[in-house]
């Protein structure tokens, strides 16, 4: 091997041998080209995929009253929005492009050598290629078997590392701003993957080959249909009806507002815990995410642990609650609370709070703190949830006011804001395992849709009502009032959170992109009363839907003092496992008395009035 390709046309065709080789099935053997059956195959595609096209924009074109909804509705807005962000990289700084050229080159020059092109070209290579960057996007080894596609997501995985470290050393003196780009940076890389291009992604062409054409006719008709519901479809649409494979654990709806239903589930022990237990799932989500298919239900988990448990389903917002407001849903909590203890005449309940619908029970705990009425809760905890938003996350990118104007702009002539809006926000949190995986699979591959529970209910959204999660945004995200004493009210009453006594377990989960978990632990600094916290281990979802059964992930505890979660996790003991048996034996501490699971233990029973089966009909309206 020279220096130098002793021959430039055969340095490009060794580099584009492997377009040649996987376009070469377009032929027939001994043909000089095409035969006429492939012509005819590929031309049939062509005119489907026109016609699935034409038959789309007449759809929109028809009448205003079938206009194709938006996930984000003006797109322009976004992309300005974005590009504003990203002014900050210095990309055309002269400097920059040298580097990235200088850097390209040396890149180019060592793979191209691992297939024996080029002047530092390998010996014999007989092994397989060895690449300096790895990514599991790329795990599949088309990518490597050729130097063309090698070399292209080697490239790529080159340039987005070096956009990401000009994001993260630029200089702002607003830290917002700083992960703004960060944010926008990462998008950005993460949208020009090589495997999102038919041309450019292995899989792709080989599925487009060995199909003719076939794939891309599926992929334009998922695409079409996501486009038409304004969303991103993740699983199979037909796959999962709640009350029949999902959210099936036996209950009644025993009460109703216009606000939220109030499901009670029927014992499935001869006695429980006196004290029942009132579960507030987040109110931008359906609250089956605690009751997925029965193996995976912490709902009915719950049940068979010998508790008396208790679901409040919410609303979906309409136009007919475009003036709720964080009080309305303080006040939804208390009057569940109220139902429950009058319904079964005790004295106190459990409760847990969800993510967001955790950061309301904290403001509840704290009005009735304030009212002398603390006692009615006996225990509070809270999954994955914020008090404190000074570290929360990539969620706070979204709360500048281009934004909080933009999405206003949204919901004001609803009165609400559109769930899809915060699907696709959650998404792009993480946009490479929620976005982007499923645009190769679904729209360039055209595979079938997986039957995969916690998707459905991923993308089984929730509208918000307009003011309340603006005031949300702003005041706790943007502004982090609720922990200042005193600095927001609810129904006339100052919230304090350094008021409550109520005994507290707190979860948090350790790869929680939502809820980061450093955020979580600052609840324990604004509780008067006992707190437990608990490190779990995976994300916002996982972290907390862990049952036993599945002998997945682990958790830490720590029953010393510390200071920050550092700390905590330094002096932790960690446990294989699910953290749920050790939840359990918390909630039977705090009160282990026991009754019969008897008359209204079992809704629904003789002379107990109730006005549907669980799952109810509030979790399935749209």
């Amino acid at each position: 091997m020279t220096d130098q390709p002793a021959d430039p046309a055969a340095f490009l065709a060794d580099l584009f041998k492997a377009p040649q080789q996987l376009f070469a099935p377009l032929g027939r053997s001994g043909d000089p080209g095409p035969g006429a059956q492939d012509l005819a195959q590929w031309a049939s595609v062509a005119q489907r995929m026109q016609m699935l096209w034409f038959d789309f924009q007449q759809q929109q074109l028809s009448v205003n009253a079938q206009k194709m909804p938006s996930m984000l509705g003006d797109p322009g807005n976004w992309l300005d929005i974005m590009q504003g962000w990203l002014k900050a990289l210095p990309l055309a700084n002269p400097d920059t492009q040298k580097r990235l050229w200088e850097d390209s080159l040396a890149l180019w020059e060592g793979v191209l050598g691992q297939y024996g092109i080029g002047p530092k070209a390998a010996g014999d290579n007989s092994d397989a290629p060895v690449l300096p960057r790895k990514d599991r996007r790329f795990a599949d080894p088309k990518w490597r078997e050729q130097p063309f596609f090698a070399l292209v997501h080697q490239t790529y995985l080159m340039l987005a590392e070096q956009v990401m470290a000009m994001a993260d050393a630029a200089h702002t003196d607003d830290p917002a701003k700083a992960e703004q780009l960060r944010f926008a940076a990462r998008t950005l890389v993460e949208a020009l993957s090589p495997a999102h291009f038919p041309l450019t992604n292995p899989l792709v062409v080989e599925k487009t080959l060995a199909s003719r054409g076939e794939n891309l006719v599926k992929g334009m008709e998922h695409l079409l249909a996501d486009l038409r519901r304004g969303q991103l479809t993740h699983v199979d649409p037909d796959a999962f009806k709640l009350g029949e494979n999902i959210a099936t654990t036996p209950g009644k709806v025993v009460y109703q507002t216009p606000l939220y239903q109030l499901i009670q589930y029927r014992a499935a022990t001869d006695t429980v815990l006196d004290v029942p237990l009132v579960i507030f799932p987040p109110w931008i989500n359906r609250f089956y995410i605690l009751d997925l298919a029965p193996q995976k239900s912490f709902i009915k988990w719950a049940v068979d642990q010998g508790v008396t448990v208790f679901v409040v389903s919410w609303k979906s917002a309409d136009e007919t609650m475009a003036d709720l407001l964080w009080d309305d849903y303080i006040a939804a909590q208390i009057d569940a609370v109220e139902q429950v203890r009058a319904r079964l005449g005790v004295k106190a309940v459990h409760t847990i709070g969800y993510c967001v619908a955790g950061t309301t029970l904290a403001a509840t705990l704290a009005v009735l703190a304030r009212r002398g009425e603390a006692d009615r809760i006996k225990s509070a905890t809270f999954f994955t949830a914020q008090v404190d938003f000074e570290q929360s996350g990539e969620l706070k990118v979204f709360i500048d006011d281009q934004q909080l104007n933009a999405l206003g702009k949204l919901s004001a002539q609803t009165g609400y804001l559109d769930g899809r809006v915060m699907s696709a926000t959650f998404n792009m949190l993480r946009g490479n395992d929620l976005i982007w995986n499923y645009v190769v699979k679904n729209y360039l591959l055209g595979e079938d849709y997986p039957a995969f529970d916690l998707l459905h209910w991923n993308g089984d959204v929730t509208n918000l009502p307009a003011k309340w999660h603006a005031a949300y945004l702003k005041d706790l995200y943007r502004d982090n009032k609720l922990v200042i004493p005193d600095a927001l009210s609810a129904l006339g009453t100052p919230i304090d959170l350094t008021r409550i006594e109520t005994p507290a377990f707190i979860q948090a989960g350790r790869e929680d992109h939502i809820a980061p978990a450093e955020s979580v632990w600052r609840l324990t600094r604004h509780l008067r009363g006992p707190a437990t916290f608990l490190l779990a281990g995976s994300g916002h979802i996982a972290g907390v839907v862990n049952p036993p059964a599945a002998k997945k992930y682990q958790y830490w505890t720590n029953g010393g003092p510390a200071d920050t979660l550092a700390e905590f996790i330094a002096g932790s003991t960690e446990t294989p496992g699910s953290w749920w048996p050790h939840w359990i034996a918390w909630l039977r501490g705090q009160d282990a008395a026991e009754v019969p699971a008897n008359g209204k233990r079992v809704p629904g029973g003789k002379g107990d009035t109730v006005l549907e089966d669980a799952p109810g009909s509030y979790v399935k309206a749209r």
